[in-house]
């Protein structure tokens, strides 16, 4: 990887965490509906993920509280994701499906959330 790209990967502007109690970043579980935190500054929105299935496909999304907008969760390289405003594809997921443990996301291109606040 070239230093540029590497240092393209440390501009995270917030960053997926698991929602706890506790102020130590934790991971969580790719399922629909796992409380999950957007973490950016001093300021958190909380939000859930649903999942969606197409075929073999499966697609993350995470939704803030109290908004109608979805975010899919796009790769961006290891532990990071770009969050892309995008109307769900495919079918939710079965109940717990995959499951899959995360490590906390940086994510690498933040939306305007600060009409959540």
């Amino acid at each position: 990887m070239s230093s540029a790209a590497a240092a393209a990967g440390d501009n995270a502007c917030a960053t997926l965490v698991g929602a706890t109690n506790s102020s130590a970043a934790q991971g969580f579980s790719l399922r629909d509906g796992e409380p999950v935190d957007f973490v950016g500054g001093a300021k958190a929105v909380h939000g859930k993920l649903l999942v969606f299935s197409d075929g073999d496909v499966l697609r993350a999304y995470w939704q803030p509280d109290d908004s109608p907008e979805k975010y899919v969760l796009a790769n961006a390289g290891a532990d990071a994701v770009r969050l892309v405003s995008s109307a769900p594809r495919g079918t939710p997921a079965p109940a717990g499906q995959p499951g899959t443990p995360m490590q906390p996301q940086r994510v690498l291109s933040c939306p305007n959330l600060e009409h959540l606040q």
